[in-house]
C-alpha cells in the first residue's frame, strides 16, 4: 500500500531537529508541517487533515502525552508517533496505553523514523479503507435493518426489491425470531405507499371475539361495550400497507372475510351491513405450515392461494451462520449506542461461543444476547464472560442440569395448563378463565406445548357413573 504524499505533522521545540526531521520526510515523498508547540498543531488541525503526527513528549505547555489525548479527540484514526529522550519502560507504556502507534528515542534515526512513518501512514489508510468497506457492505447487504450477506439473505434483498414496487400480497413465512416484521417494513417502504401508513396487527395476541373488530372497525353499539363507532386497522391504513402477523392463527370466520377483501377490497365494519372500500396492500406472515392447517381443515384453500402471490421464506440463523459476525457487529453498535457504551468489538472467543450455538430463537435471541453482554461488560470489548452461563465453553452441562430460566419458565407455564385443562374437566373455556387467558390464546398455548385438546385417560377429575 502506497503512502506517498501522506501528510505529517511534526512537533518539536527544538528548530533545528524539527527541520532535520522534515527534510528526511520531503525526501521520503511526504508533505510534512512542523509546530513548534502542541497548541500550534491543535489549532491548524482546526483546519487542516494529517494522516501522521510525530510529537516530542516534553514540549513547552502541553506536553507529548496531552497532546496525543487531545489531537486523537479531534481526528480518531489519527496516527501518532512518540518521540522521546528518556526511552523508558514506564514512557512506553504510557504512550501506547494513551493511543500512540509507536514511539522513537532521541536521537531519532532518520531511516528508522522513515520506516515508522511510512507503517503508521498505512494503518491509517487500511483503516480508513475497511471503514469504507463496511460501510459499502452495509449499504449493499442491509435493507430496513435486515442484515444479510449469505446466499439464502442475497435471495429474500432480490426478492423484495423485485415485488415491492407492485400492489401484489406477500406472505412471509419463517421461524419465530427471523425477521418477518422487517420484511414486510422493507416491501412498504420501498413500495409506492412507502409515504403512507404501515400498520401491523399480531393476530394471535388478539381474543377471536375482538379480531373482527380490531380489524375492520365497529358500529356503535355492535356488542357490548361498544359505545361508539371505531375505525379498524383496515380503514386506518388506507394508502399504506397493512401486515398481519400469524396469519394462520385467523379464525375461519375471519378468514371469509378477509378472502372477500382480497377479491374486491371491500369490507363490512361489525354490526353493519353498509360496505366500506380500502385501498390497502396485506403483507402477512406466520412461523407455522399453512398446508398443513389446510390439510386440517382450518386454514381456507383460497385464502391461501390469495395471500401466497408472492413468498418470502425466511432461513433461520443457524442456516446462514455467515451472517453472524456482521449481525454481532450490528446490534454492538446499536446498543452501545443506546446505553452509551465505548465498546469496540468482540474477541475472537466471544464470537466462537455464539457460532457453535443454534440459535433457536433466531435473530431476536441473538440480539438479546448481545445487548445482555454490551450492558454487562466492564471493557470496550465483548468477551466470553460477558455471555451468559449457557453460551459459555465448558458451562453448558451444569447449567443443562439447572434448566435454562427459559425452559423452567414454559416448564411451569406447561405445567399450570395441564392442571387447569384437568381441573376444568378440558373444558377450554373454563379452563382459560381460571389461567386468566382468553379460549384462543389458551388454544396456541397448548398446540405450542403439544397438549391435546381431550381428556386423556387417568387424567383429571372423573365423573362417577349413574348407578
Amino acid at each position: 500500500m502506497s503512502t506517498q504524499g501522506a501528510r505529517i505533522a511534526v512537533v518539536e521545540d527544538e528548530p533545528i531537529q524539527r527541520r532535520m526531521m522534515i527534510e528526511s520526510l520531503e525526501d521520503g515523498g511526504y508533505a510534512a508541517e512542523g509546530f513548534g508547540s502542541a497548541e500550534e498543531l491543535m489549532e491548524a488541525m482546526q483546519h487542516l487533515r494529517f494522516d501522521v503526527v510525530i510529537t516530542d513528549m516534553r514540549l513547552p505547555g502541553v506536553d507529548g502525552v496531552e497532546l496525543l489525548r487531545r489531537s486523537r479527540e479531534i481526528d480518531p484514526k489519527l496516527q501518532v508517533i512518540v518521540v522521546t529522550a528518556y526511552a523508558t519502560v514506564e514512557t512506553a507504556i504510557q504512550a501506547v496505553k494513551g493511543g500512540a502507534y509507536g514511539y522513537l528515542r532521541k536521537p531519532v534515526d532518520l531511516e528508522e523514523l522513515l520506516v515508522a512513518v511510512g507503517q503508521a501512514a498505512g494503518n491509517r489508510r487500511l483503516r480508513e479503507e475497511n471503514m469504507l468497506l463496511r460501510e459499502q457492505l452495509r449499504e449493499r447487504y442491509s435493507m430496513s435493518g435486515i442484515i444479510g450477506n449469505s446466499p439464502r439473505m442475497q435471495e429474500v434483498f432480490s426478492l423484495i426489491v423485485r415485488a415491492a414496487p407492485s400492489s401484489a400480497t406477500v406472505l412471509v413465512t419463517g421461524e419465530s425470531g427471523t425477521g418477518k416484521e422487517l420484511v414486510a417494513r422493507a416491501m412498504h417502504l420501498q413500495s409506492p405507499r412507502a409515504t403512507k401508513p404501515f400498520v401491523a396487527v399480531n393476530c394471535a395476541a388478539l381474543p377471536e371475539t375482538l379480531l373482527e373488530a380490531e380489524l375492520f372497525g365497529h358500529e356503535k353499539g355492535a356488542f357490548t361495550g361498544a359505545e361508539r363507532a371505531r375505525v379498524g386497522r383496515f380503514e386506518a391504513a388506507e394508502g399504506g400497507s397493512l401486515f398481519l402477523d400469524e396469519i394462520g392463527d385467523i379464525p375461519l370466520g375471519t378468514q371469509v372475510k378477509l378472502l372477500r377483501f382480497l377479491q374486491d377490497h371491500t369490507f363490512e365494519r361489525v354490526g353493519s351491513s353498509r360496505p366500506t372500500t380500502a385501498d390497502v396492500r396485506i403483507l402477512a406472515a406466520t412461523n407455522r405450515n399453512l398446508e398443513d392447517l389446510m390439510k386440517q381443515g382450518r386454514f381456507r384453500e383460497d385464502l391461501y392461494w390469495r395471500l401466497n402471490v408472492v413468498m418470502v421464506a425466511l432461513p433461520p440463523l443457524r442456516e446462514r451462520k455467515e451472517d453472524l459476525a456482521a449481525l454481532i457487529e450490528h446490534f454492538l453498535a446499536r446498543h452501545a449506542k443506546a446505553n452509551r457504551k465505548k465498546v469496540k468489538g468482540f474477541s475472537r472467543e466471544f464470537f466462537s461461543a455464539l457460532y457453535q450455538y443454534t440459535f433457536p430463537g433466531n435473530v431476536r435471541e441473538l440480539e438479546n444476547v448481545v445487548e445482555r453482554a454490551v450492558v454487562l461488560t466492564r471493557g470496550d470489548m465483548l468477551r466470553v464472560e460477558d455471555l451468559p452461563l449457557y453460551l459459555r465453553p465448558g458451562e453448558t452441562p451444569a447449567v443443562e442440569s439447572e434448566g435454562r430460566l427459559r425452559d423452567v419458565l414454559q416448564s411451569v407455564e406447561q405445567s399450570m395448563i395441564r392442571r387447569a385443562l384437568a381441573d376444568a374437566a378440558f373444558v377450554q373455556t373454563k379452563a382459560a378463565q381460571r389461567l386468566g387467558l382468553s379460549e384462543r390464546m389458551l388454544r396456541y398455548k397448548m398446540r405450542k406445548y403439544g397438549l391435546k385438546e381431550q381428556r386423556e385417560e387417568g387424567v383429571g377429575p372423573q365423573k362417577t357413573p349413574r348407578t
